[in-house]
């Protein structure tokens, strides 16, 4: 029998190197005084290893530059777009396929046609934008993941998974027809990056079916969830990934994403649908509306606020993210930092998801109470002392301000997610990554909380200024 290697190798070679730059200690103390400590503020010269996030930060392959020298720049039919729309299409099986420049833009239109003031739109979870863009219309965004996703340390196949019972519970409460839309986001971002099983995706769409409610994925991770699904979930195996993904979408009547994400484009975005089945007066003649928003902020609807040359990155992208070598490698690599921080005694959501590894902040600083930020000062300290950028995804992002000062209601979770680009950084990065950690985790007595000093009134997290306690 043939030796079975533990190693996972990158399935690629490297063709075209970017410098990085090496600063000091006391470099990168000045940088963080002037962006208030807030790492989105940051210069990325300034910047070692960059694990803010996955959007847009991914090398693209040979194929996918190939692509884009093709790319047709018409302002109307551009053949770029058909390609684009055929990569989609047969992914997704869906009819109407509107590019957008972002994920957000998706968000932005779909709910802006559909949304109402007091409506309800459930999720396992939303993330940032999503949620801004459901509050921006005066609806609530409402968050029924399962209750084991508020236990990082657990470990559960599919902690990203919808309470299926709560979404009953919330369509008995509110009545269908404050329900414009019941959204499942694979994988949950929000929740550590944690995928939803098939047996989930079709629980909620048989109650959204039963209840004349539109059912959409948020699907910026749809590859890395499907899988998960083949790798986890029993029946599967057999499976491609194309199949499974495939038969997610069969589920949906839609869905949003950002080609930022397992699109493996640096920018980019669409919206898909079919003609919802259900009749009802805010439903009717939807896709139709959609694009008529398209036109008004992001472009004609065969570019969508996109190059050709991007259309063409995606609809090479979508098919290469499909692929089950790449796939492996990807989850690999991600599980392999979970690994090393565990063995070094940091926190983390257990198990590792498929873009990131999470922190839980909340346990490593328990000195830190959550209005001073656990998270946002764990960030800050990796910047500080390695270089490292990542993101707190906590009660700095969802957290609410209180009108008299007083400090905020706790959230549920205090992470800080390391995410990982796509086919940027090698092992020897991580390596560092996680050696830098350690040695953080060993002073973490000495780590203080933050105060914000400025913040917008949405999406705050993103320009924030915060000063240490």
């Amino acid at each position: 029998m043939p030796y079975q290697f533990k190693t996972i190798i990158e399935p690629f070679r490297i063709k075209t190197v970017e410098p990085i730059h090496f600063t000091t200690y006391e470099h990168r103390r000045q940088a963080l005084q002037e962006a208030g400590y807030n790492l989105f503020l940051l210069r990325s010269e300034d910047v070692l290893i960059d694990l803010l996030t996955d959007s847009g930060t991914g090398a693209m392959s040979s194929e996918q530059w190939a692509g884009m020298m093709r790319g047709d720049e018409s302002y109307a039919g551009a053949s770029s777009f058909y390609r684009f729309e055929a990569s989609v299409r047969s992914i997704t099986g869906f009819q109407h396929v509107i590019p957008t420049h972002q994920g957000r833009a998706a968000e932005r239109i779909l709910f802006g046609v559909l949304c109402q003031p007091g409506d309800v739109v459930p999720n396992n979870n939303h993330f940032d934008t999503t949620r801004a863009n459901v509050e921006y219309r005066k609806a609530e965004a409402r968050d029924l993941v399962i209750e084991e996703a508020h236990q990082p340390a657990l470990i559960l196949p599919f902690k990203g998974n919808m309470d299926v019972a709560a979404l009953e519970r919330t369509i008995a409460e509110v009545g269908p027809d404050r329900i414009p839309l019941v959204m499942l986001t694979v994988t949950n971002n929000a929740g550590g990056g944690q995928p939803v099983s098939m047996a989930n995706i079709r629980a909620v769409s048989e109650v959204c079916r039963r209840h004349g409610i539109l059912f959409f994925l948020d699907a910026c991770r749809f590859a890395e969830n499907a899988w998960f699904i083949k790798t986890r979930e029993p029946g599967y195996a057999d499976k491609s990934p194309a199949e499974i993904a495939r038969e997610m979408f069969s589920y949906a009547d839609g869905c949003t994403m950002s080609a930022k994400k397992d699109g493996l484009a640096n920018i980019g975005g669409f919206l898909a649908l079919n003609d919802p089945p259900y009749d009802r007066e805010r439903y009717r003649d939807l896709p139709q509306r959609c694009k008529n928003q398209l036109i008004l902020t992001e472009g004609f609807p065969t570019y969508g606020g996109l190059a050709g040359y991007d259309l063409e990155a995606i609809a090479v992208g979508l098919r290469e993210v499909l692929q089950e070598d790449y796939l492996r490698y990807r989850t690999r690599a991600t599980a392999y930092v979970g690994e090393k921080l565990l063995a070094a005694g940091v926190p983390i959501v257990q198990p590792p998801g498929g873009h990131a590894i999470y922190i839980d902040a909340r346990a490593m600083l328990p000195h830190i109470p959550p209005p001073q930020y656990p998270g946002q000062a764990l960030a800050v300290t990796m910047y500080l002392e390695a270089g490292i950028r990542s993101v707190e995804i906590g009660q700095v992002v969802f957290g609410r301000p209180t009108a008299d000062g007083s400090p905020e209601a706790p959230v549920p979770l205090d992470l800080v997610r390391l995410t990982i680009p796509r086919r940027v950084y090698t092992q020897s990065h991580m390596d560092y990554v996680a050696e830098a950690i350690e040695y953080i985790a060993n002073r973490r007595d000495q780590i203080r909380g933050l105060r914000i000093v400025w913040q917008a009134p949405v999406l705050r997290h993103f320009t924030a200024r915060f000063a240490p306690l």
